[in-house]
């Protein structure tokens, strides 16, 4: 039997979003841009929501509504549009103020 005429079931699901996942931890470490960190932490939120909709989908409960997984990712975009938002107003005045955007830079930061 040839393995790519099989459906998709949510093991795929659960695949795609943990190597998201993955990835945006790896690029939050690796980065020392705070772009770079903040693509890694997007990166996160779309595996999480790939995870939420793979575990609401009717494949894997059939007696749900249907919908809980894709509120739950719906509520995370908004959550991450809003942390975007805040986290890119203070790297531009973290720029305007030092000239860098380098995270290691942060340090006279501390109180």
């Amino acid at each position: 039997m040839n393995p790519f005429t099989q459906p998709l079931t949510v093991s795929h699901y659960l695949l795609v979003g943990a190597v998201l996942f993955v990835t945006g931890v790896i690029c939050m470490a690796t980065k020392r841009n705070a772009l770079g960190v903040l693509m890694g932490i997007e990166l996160v939120l779309n595996g999480a929501n790939i995870n939420f909709v793979a575990f609401g989908s009717r494949f894997f409960r059939s007696e749900s509504l249907g919908l809980d997984g894709e509120l739950m990712a719906l509520f995370v975009i908004v959550l991450a549009a809003a942390e975007a938002a805040v986290a890119l107003a203070i790297a531009l005045n973290f720029y305007n103020n030092h000239s860098t955007i380098d995270v290691d830079q942060a340090d006279e930061l501390k109180g």
